[in-house]
């Protein structure tokens, strides 16, 4: 290797989420200069694909959407087109952020991409991610408005209607990641939201589709973002309505989840998780397929449980778990999650969801 080559390869072994064009200030050399050198050096196997890579030293990029979740809550059954006393409370959220945060709290290494605005509510993000052991030295911070998500929730804790204003996500274009290449190159899991503008989308799942990329459909219209991009799909999490919509396929009941899965794996997708409510959740990798039941457990609030669920599946994988005992380890997390009222449980951690499987699940 040149001294260059050296160089490089030693601050990357300190710091793997260093920004490409801060390890290019380092050098004294241009952005494009060390972009091919990083291209060379992946190329030729110096900086990633090494089996002997310590576990410690793996991490997930996380790129999506970042919110102040304000949430509405009545004392009693909601009356809707009245006025109801309740409980408001404002919390950060988004589902690439709260997938970050609660990874970064099970106890991995998590860099999130996402956009901010400089006002009350960016920074009061950022401060709890960091707090929470995210990266967030790649998060943009603008001038525009902080996204921001409005929900009401029902007499039963459930999500009654949602509100969503994220335009600011936009400004994480295709421009904008390109300046992550080397961080996402490197990156041991990509996980995505379908929040991200379709260019974004597009970009991620073509130029990296080398990585396990893990995705969240999040809704039936985003998830529609994905169709041409199935076969980049490592993981794919997703609720039955969504997986219905993207398939064309319309089970009777779930004796017919395998038929279902096996059109994604038909597709490329290697693995599918399939959320069903109260009925559990169905996983399928192509050779082990389950449907796990659900626990019934109170809720507090729903709003952030899927989230978690990926976030247990995202730490599993880097954990070299089989699917199984991920599968598991997931659905504890999200049980954790229902069970606080802010979007994130501040106790999530490996510790409190082997509680839950524990005393649970197994």
């Amino acid at each position: 290797m040149t001294e260059y080559e050296n160089q490089i390869v030693a601050i990357l072994n300190k710091s793997p989420l260093i920004a490409e064009q801060d390890l290019a200030n380092r050098l004294g050399l241009s952005g494009a200069s060390v972009a091919e050198y990083i291209i060379s050096l992946t190329d030729r196997g110096f900086i990633e694909g090494k089996d002997d890579v310590p576990r410690e030293n793996r991490y997930a990029v996380v790129v999506g959407g970042a919110n102040m979740d304000i949430l509405g809550s009545p004392l009693s059954r909601l009356l809707i087109g009245d006025s109801n006393p309740g409980r408001v409370t404002c919390s950060p959220g988004g589902v690439g952020r709260n997938i970050a945060e609660n990874l970064a709290r099970l106890g991995s290494k998590t860099c999130l991409l996402s956009a901010v605005g400089k006002d009350t509510y960016g920074q009061a993000i950022v401060e709890q991610c960091v707090q929470s052991g995210v990266d967030m030295r790649a998060c943009l911070q603008l001038d525009d408005p902080t996204s921001i998500y409005l929900s009401v929730l029902n007499g039963d804790n459930d999500m009654h209607v949602g509100i969503n204003d994220m335009a600011i996500l936009n400004c994480l274009n295709v421009e904008v990641l390109q300046t992550h290449k080397a961080m996402l190159s490197r990156a041991d899991l990509i996980i995505l939201d379908t929040n991200l503008a379709d260019s974004a989308l597009e970009y991620l799942l073509s130029y990296f589709s080398d990585r396990p990329i893990f995705v969240d459909t999040v809704s039936c219209v985003k998830a529609k973002k994905l169709m041409h991009f199935l076969s980049a799909i490592h993981t794919l999490k997703s609720n039955l309505k969504e997986a219905e919509q993207l398939s064309g396929i319309t089970i009777a009941d779930y004796s017919e989840l395998p038929k279902l899965s096996d059109w994604f794996h038909g597709q490329g997708v290697h693995r599918i998780f399939l959320s069903l409510g109260v009925d559990g959740v169905f996983y399928s990798d192509g050779k082990n397929q389950a449907l796990i039941p659900a626990v019934e457990v109170p809720m507090v609030n729903a709003n952030g449980a899927g989230d978690a669920f990926l976030a247990g599946l995202a730490h599993g994988w880097l954990q070299n778990w089989e699917i199984g005992q991920a599968t598991k380890f997931a659905m504890a997390a999200a049980i954790v999650a229902l069970s606080h009222l802010a979007t994130i449980n501040p106790n999530m951690s490996e510790i409190s969801v082997n509680r839950v499987i524990k005393e649970s699940i197994c």
